[in-house]
C-alpha cells in the first residue's frame, strides 16, 4: 500500500484529472484544485492523442473520455509547393485520435466527478508549506487544503514550479500564436491529416467525417498573446491577419476566406518548455505541461501528459517514500519526455522557412523522406510505449 495517502492536484485540465483518477486507482485519495472559477469548456481546439496517450488513459479506465468524443486520423502527408508526400506510417498501431481539447476536458471532468474525486473552482495556488508529515496548500481567496503530496498540474505558467524552484525555467515562446476553424468547402482525401509549409508559415488541415474541413494555424508573431487577448480579437480582423500570411496559399487562402466568424478561433501563443532542472522538492512534484510541454509538432503534448500522470500514481503505489517515489518518477520520465522534446523543436524551427529554405525543402523533402523516415525507429518508441500497471517500480 502507498506510503502517501492523500494529494493535491493543482490545474483541472488533462494532467490533472488524469493524475487525481490514477491516484485513486492507486489508493491515493486525490482532491483537484482549478484556479479558473468554473470549467473551461469553451477554451481549446482541436488537438490530437497519439496512440499511446490513448493506452495511458485505457491505464485507468477512462479510455471512452476518448473514444466516445473523437474520430480517427490514420495518415499523414506533407505538402511543399505543388508536392505532396505521403508519411510512411505503422500500420499495426491504432490511428491518432481527434478531440476538440474543451470535450477531453469536460469527460475527464466528468468520469473523475463520478468516481467521487472533487474539483474546486477558484482556487489559484499562491504559496505551499511543508511540513515534516504533510504539506499546505494556500490559495489567493484565503483559504488552505492539506495532504501528504502536492501535485503541480497547472500548465507551462505553473505556480508549483515556481515554488519548487524559484529559478526554475519558464516557457519558451516558439514566435507563434494558434488560431484554427472549419471551413465547409472540402479539401485533400478522407482520413488524412495535411502538414503544409505555405509561402509565409506553416497550416494544417483535414478533412472532418461530418463534412467540411479542419485548419489549424501556427501564425507567426514576435509578441506573444494570452489567450484571454486572443480571444478577445473580432473574428474579421482575425481573417485579415490570416490572409496576410496565408491568402496567396491553396487551400489555405480558402479555407480562411470560406470560414464563418462563429467556427473561427485563436487561443493564443504556443509555448514549449526547456528542460526543467528540478521536478520536485520535497512534498511538491510536477506533472504535465508544467513540467514537459514539447512543441506541437510532435503531436505528443497530451500524451505525455497522460502518461506522465499514470507513472506518477505508480510510483507513488509502490515507493516507501515520497522522496524515492518522485526519484523514481522522474528517472522513468525526463529521458522520454526530453528525447520527444528535442525532436519536435528541430521540426519547429522549418516552419516559416522562407522563400529559399521552402524551395530547398521542397527539393529534398521526398529525399529526406525516402531515405532517413524508418517509421518503425522513428515513431516506434513513441508510438508504442506502454505503461504496465502490474508491474512494480523498483526503487531509484
Amino acid at each position: 500500500m502507498s506510503a502517501i495517502r492523500t494529494a493535491l492536484v493543482i490545474g483541472g485540465g488533462i494532467a490533472g484529472h488524469t493524475a487525481a483518477m490514477a491516484l485513486q486507482k492507486a489508493g491515493v485519495e486525490a482532491s483537484v484544485y482549478e484556479a479558473y472559477p468554473s470549467p473551461a469548456d469553451a477554451i481549446g481546439g482541436p488537438i490530437a492523442l497519439a496512440a499511446n496517450g490513448v493506452a495511458g488513459l485505457r491505464v485507468i479506465g477512462a479510455e471512452s473520455a476518448v473514444l466516445d468524443h473523437s474520430y480517427p486520423i490514420s495518415r499523414q502527408a506533407t505538402q511543399i509547393g505543388a508536392k505532396t508526400i505521403g508519411m510512411p506510417s505503422l500500420a499495426d498501431v491504432p490511428a491518432m485520435r481527434i478531440i476538440l481539447r474543451r470535450e477531453l476536458y469536460a469527460a475527464l471532468h466528468e468520469l473523475a466527478a463520478e468516481r467521487g474525486v472533487e474539483t474546486h473552482y477558484g482556487k489559484r495556488l499562491v504559496a505551499a508549506d511543508e511540513t515534516g508529515a504533510g504539506v499546505t496548500a494556500r490559495f489567493d481567496d484565503g483559504t488552505t487544503a492539506t495532504a501528504d503530496l502536492l501535485i503541480g498540474a497547472d500548465g507551462v505558467h505553473s505556480t508549483a514550479r515556481r515554488l519548487i524552484d524559484a529559478a526554475a525555467p519558464g516557457p519558451k515562446y516558439t514566435g507563434m500564436l494558434s488560431v484554427d476553424g472549419w471551413s465547409p468547402l472540402e479539401f485533400g482525401d478522407p482520413d488524412v491529416m495535411y502538414f503544409t509549409f505555405g509561402q509565409k508559415a506553416y497550416y494544417l488541415y483535414w478533412r472532418h467525417p461530418e463534412g467540411g474541413t479542419v485548419w489549424g494555424a501556427n501564425l507567426p508573431q514576435a509578441e506573444p498573446m494570452s489567450v484571454r487577448d486572443a480571444r478577445a480579437v473580432a473574428s474579421e480582423r482575425w481573417r485579415a491577419t490570416l490572409l496576410a500570411t496565408y491568402g496567396a496559399d491553396s487551400p489555405g487562402g480558402d479555407l480562411i476566406r470560406s470560414t464563418p466568424p462563429e467556427r473561427l478561433s485563436a487561443t493564443g501563443a504556443l509555448f514549449i518548455m526547456p528542460s526543467v532542472p528540478h521536478w520536485s522538492r520535497g512534498r511538491l512534484v510536477l506533472v504535465g505541461d508544467a513540467v514537459h510541454a514539447p512543441s506541437n509538432s510532435s503531436g505528443q503534448g497530451a500524451s505525455l501528459s497522460i502518461e506522465s500522470a499514470v507513472e506518477l500514481a505508480k510510483c507513488l503505489r509502490d515507493a516507501a517514500s515520497v522522496d524515492e517515489a518522485v526519484a523514481a518518477y522522474e528517472t522513468l520520465r525526463r529521458p522520454r519526455v526530453e528525447g520527444i522534446a528535442r525532436r519536435a523543436n528541430r521540426v519547429n524551427q522549418t516552419k516559416a522557412p522562407g522563400r529559399l529554405g521552402r524551395a530547398m525543402a521542397a527539393a529534398l523533402m521526398p529525399l529526406i523522406i525516402k531515405a532517413a523516415m524508418d517509421p518503425e525507429k522513428t515513431f516506434g518508441p513513441d508510438l508504442r510505449y506502454r505503461i504496465d500497471w502490474d508491474e512494480r517500480v523498483a526503487a531509484r
